[in-house]
């Protein structure tokens, strides 16, 4: 039987973050941020990323996702860099990982359709059933799912023996960019300030590399719902959702803050990745010094 627990909510915090402006945001006293560990099993060593691609992918957007788990393991590439935002990691208790692309699965001919509920969702995320494995399934712009821009995209586990994690992370290109793929589309709410120009050309997908690095992020240190969280068990705060809108220093609710910008393209990133790719990363809580850190 498997259970989805944890839910990675963007889009709600920037629903009510951006209605906050910083004037008055400057005047509240923050609280200290602290994930409690709550003595659980983190994934550590190689983790294999099974990817289930769900609906109409181009080779091209494939390619994006592939590059970008590749690069969280590739300290090779010029800082800042995708593994030196990974490397966070090692400082969560028994948490240092290196994640391995597994086996790839196409849906191309939508079997279960366009609209998905969650126990679809859970259903095709099952197999490889597979340990120390996390299955990672990506929906297609044009495929609903069940409380879709609600949440951008959720993470879990089965409760057998083989306690295999799964991930879900949906593309909002023409459904909720405002809320999944910001910064590189106007928010719903709050200031409606330009858009970042996404790294690879693709609002859709630069959007779901955001969604999908905040949930690998919370999947390896948070997997069975007993690892470092903060708040309910049902409803966490994780090791990057803990740090939802912020990207780069000095920001704040509505501006994800200062980020390298390329030259050539006017493209906003804050990490180098393989075959010279470029991704904008969210903010990871460290645990060495108790607070959000960002690459730039």
């Amino acid at each position: 039987m498997a259970s989805i627990y944890h839910l990675t909510t963007i889009s709600l915090f920037l629903s009510f973050s951006l209605l906050t402006p910083p004037s008055m945001a400057a005047l509240v006293k923050q609280q200290p941020l602290i994930l409690r560990y709550h003595n659980g099993a983190l994934l550590k060593g190689n983790v294999t990323v099974n990817l289930i691609w769900y609906g109409r992918f181009t080779p091209a957007q494939r390619a994006i996702i592939v590059d970008f788990i590749q690069s969280l393991s590739s300290p090779a590439e010029p800082l800042p860099s995708a593994a030196s935002w990974w490397g966070t990691i090692k400082e969560y208790k028994g948490g240092s990982s290196t994640l391995v692309v597994g086996r790839q699965f196409l849906h191309e001919d939508y079997p279960l359709g366009k609209s998905l509920s969650n126990s679809q969702i859970i259903g095709l995320s099952s197999r490889p059933n597979l340990i120390n494995s996390i299955n990672v399934l990506l929906t297609a712009q044009d495929v609903a799912v069940e409380g879709f821009c609600m949440r951008c995209g959720t993470h879990g586990s089965t409760s057998s023996k083989t306690r295999f994690t799964y991930i879900w992370v949906g593309n909002s290109a023409s459904q909720c960019p405002g809320q999944c793929a910001w910064p590189f589309h106007q928010p719903i709410y709050g200031p409606q300030t330009p858009p970042l120009v996404s790294p690879n050309g693709d609002v859709g997908v630069d959007g779901m590399i955001i969604n999908l690095a905040t949930l690998l992020a919370g999947t390896v240190t948070n997997p069975y719902q007993d690892g470092y969280f903060q708040g309910p068990a049902n409803a966490p705060l994780e090791a990057v959702s803990a740090c939802t809108g912020v990207f780069g220093s000095g920001a704040y609710p509505g501006y994800p803050g200062r980020v390298l910008v390329e030259k050539s393209t006017g493209a906003s990133y804050n990490a180098n990745g393989v075959k010279g790719r470029k991704f904008l990363l969210p903010a990871m809580w460290d645990p060495k010094t108790s607070a959000c850190s960002t690459l730039v």
